[in-house]
């Protein structure tokens, strides 16, 4: 029982409790009302999960849930909802406000619970929130060693770089008329607006074909590319489950609906399809920018935006506006605490597990690496293993 799951149960269902009790990787607290349940979670005790009954005595599953992710220390832990029959209003409120999960009577396979748990929890740890001490005014401030690092590692190169920098400019240059830079407004360090810097790819005056209008939506937000997924295909998670239980939440886009997860996966395949294929065959990228796309030299510039301290060589994605706006609110706010970067702990990641990354799981690795920005957590060393495995 040493690694069992600790779960608290707040009902009083026999046969749920019956059936969790027999099961040996779950190690099991029963507390069959609102009073006693949160006497019980005051006292210290932290599980691993909530398991909660949505008609309890001395109040309701959505309040319960509500008091919990007002504790700090129960910040971490996952919250799981049950009823005795599907209500789709009760299902998308307890959606809304954030329940990790909704589940109907009788309890679904344990397997497929227990691996949920196990995500749930790895998750959840990953977004536990500031302490409230630290929660009042957080603001960020660049740690004197990265901002020193950043101003030699940029002048170096681009001191070592200048004949290369020079080459790429004429050649833009006598391809094609326009700008050498192409600049866009990006969120930055602190939080600030600023001239995001990239070399030219594309032609000026030739309008963009359908599949490169800019998009409203983000990998932040869902509704980009939405017509490649593919709604019909069923989800490998959600199909060893029972009928009308899903293996993540919801999501209703138009008239259709799918899981998170089985979302995210197909999503992860389409962008990576066509990073690889479609975006660099545009009519309107000319050879250079082709090439300097390819090779990444066209993200050079953005030593220019370090030097001024817009960047940093290691940090978080420099949002869009519109993709800054949707992470204003709640946990992922949390990831203005660190600067922008040329590079980051979610582009290695993203590297390294193209196919099994999820969206949420990108935002929470943005979010675990602005936290190293909380109080006297920053670590010169970090960024240097994020940099050693971004060159390997």
């Amino acid at each position: 029982m040493e690694n069992a799951l600790r779960i608290v149960y707040i009902g009083n269902s026999p046969e749920a409790i019956s059936t969790l009790r027999a099961e040996k990787r779950i190690s099991l607290t029963v507390q069959a009302n609102v009073l006693a349940a949160e006497n019980y979670l005051k006292s210290g005790q932290i599980p691993d999960a909530i398991f909660c009954e949505m008609t309890i005595s001395g109040g309701d599953g959505l309040a319960m849930h509500e008091w919990i992710r007002k504790k700090y220390d129960l910040a971490g832990v996952a919250f799981i909802l049950f009823d005795q029959g599907f209500d789709a209003e009760l299902y998308k409120k307890a959606i809304k406000i954030r329940v990790d999960d909704f589940y109907t009577f009788p309890l679904p396979p344990l397997q497929g619970l227990l691996d949920r748990l196990v995500f749930l929890k790895e998750y959840r740890q990953k977004l536990k929130p500031i302490e409230p001490e630290l929660n009042r005014e957080i603001a960020y401030s660049m740690p004197v060693t990265k901002r020193v690092f950043d101003l030699f590692a940029a002048s170096a190169g681009l001191i070592v770089l200048s004949p290369l920098l020079l080459i790429v400019t004429i050649a833009i240059k006598l391809e094609s008329k326009g700008k050498v830079m192409h600049v866009t407004k990006r969120i930055g360090t602190g939080g600030k607006i600023f001239d995001y810097l990239k070399f030219r790819s594309m032609r000026e005056g030739v309008e963009p074909t359908i599949s490169e209008m800019p998009a409203q939506k983000s990998q932040f937000t869902y509704g980009s590319q939405n017509s490649d997924i593919d709604f019909e295909k069923p989800c490998p998670k959600c199909s060893q489950l029972r009928s009308n239980i899903t293996c993540s939440p919801l999501i209703h886009i138009g008239t259709e609906s799918i899981c998170e997860y089985w979302y995210s996966v197909q999503k992860n395949e389409i962008n990576h399809t066509k990073s690889t294929s479609g975006k660099n065959e545009s009519p309107r990228m000319t050879k250079v920018g082709k090439f300097i796309r390819n090779t990444g030299i066209d993200r050079l510039p953005q030593l220019i935006n370090v030097l001024k301290g817009d960047m940093s060589i290691v940090g978080n994605r420099p949002l869009r506006l519109y993709e800054a706006e949707q992470l204003t609110k709640g946990d992922m706010s949390r990831r203005f605490l660190a600067p922008a970067g040329m590079t980051g702990l979610w582009q290695v990641e993203d590297r390294q597990r193209m196919r099994d990354i999820s969206e949420l799981e990108r935002k929470s690795l943005d979010v675990a690496y602005s936290d190293h920005f909380i109080g006297n957590n920053y670590s010169f060393w970090y960024d240097f293993g994020i940099l050693l495995r971004r060159f390997r």
